[in-house]
């Protein structure tokens, strides 16, 4: 997709996100990648979704819904009124409970269209901090989370300057070795990880979710 077709994109995401009811309360959008990058066309797009908790809790609609359908943890892992209006949009993880990260692709990605999303209870700031203090720990560079973001939406709040950064190209973004430099990475690890994010993204097609907890 062009650049404005990307950021057309993001802006139709926060809009569902901003008026519609998720899987889970959604407090952060992001965009990472190609189009904070400034590329045309933007070959992937990439999101990451900063979800909160349920509190509470609804165990009769977790029970009622396990017992029709045969999936765990729905009014605790994800909303009971999102997963009753929406059954076919309820996705599980391999123990069988509903897993928020595959609802919100579910609810937000059409098809196979090429995004990627990220999912995380923590911010994206601070889980660039924790994915690189891992992968450093174990030499696991394919789990490093790219630096380079722009928050679009938090708390309600729609950042409308940043939309218009990313149309316009505008925003100034270093090297991914300098950024991750920047976060406490050695020079010749920071070139290594950056190598291993980019074969691992050049065989990445169509949709794809990650789910994280920090």
């Amino acid at each position: 997709m062009n650049r404005e077709q990307a950021v057309d994109r993001l802006e139709t995401l926060v809009d569902r996100v901003e008026t519609e009811t998720m899987p889970v309360p959604v407090r952060e959008v992001w965009a990472f990648g190609d189009v904070a990058l400034g590329l045309d066309p933007v070959e992937r797009l990439d999101v990451y979704l900063t979800k909160d908790v349920i509190m509470g809790g609804d165990s009769e609609a977790a029970a009622a819904f396990e017992a029709e359908y045969g999936v765990k943890g729905v009014g605790t892992s994800v909303r009971a009124e999102w997963a009753e209006a929406h059954p076919d949009r309820v996705r599980a993880s391999d123990n069988g409970y509903a897993a928020p990260e595959k609802c919100l692709a579910a609810e937000l990605v059409q098809g196979d269209e090429p995004i990627h999303l990220e999912v995380c209870n923590a911010s994206f700031e601070d889980n660039v901090r924790q994915r690189l203090k891992g992968a450093l720990a174990r030499d696991a560079y394919e789990e490093v989370l790219d630096p380079r973001g722009v928050c679009l939406w938090v708390d309600g709040t729609r950042d409308a300057e940043a939309f218009d950064r990313l149309r316009e190209a505008s925003l100034a973004m270093p090297t991914l070795p300098a950024a991750l430099g920047m976060l406490g990475a050695d020079e010749e690890v920071a070139r290594e990880a950056a190598d291993v994010l980019k074969r691992e993204r050049a065989e990445q097609e169509g949709a794809s979710v990650r789910g994280d907890m920090v």
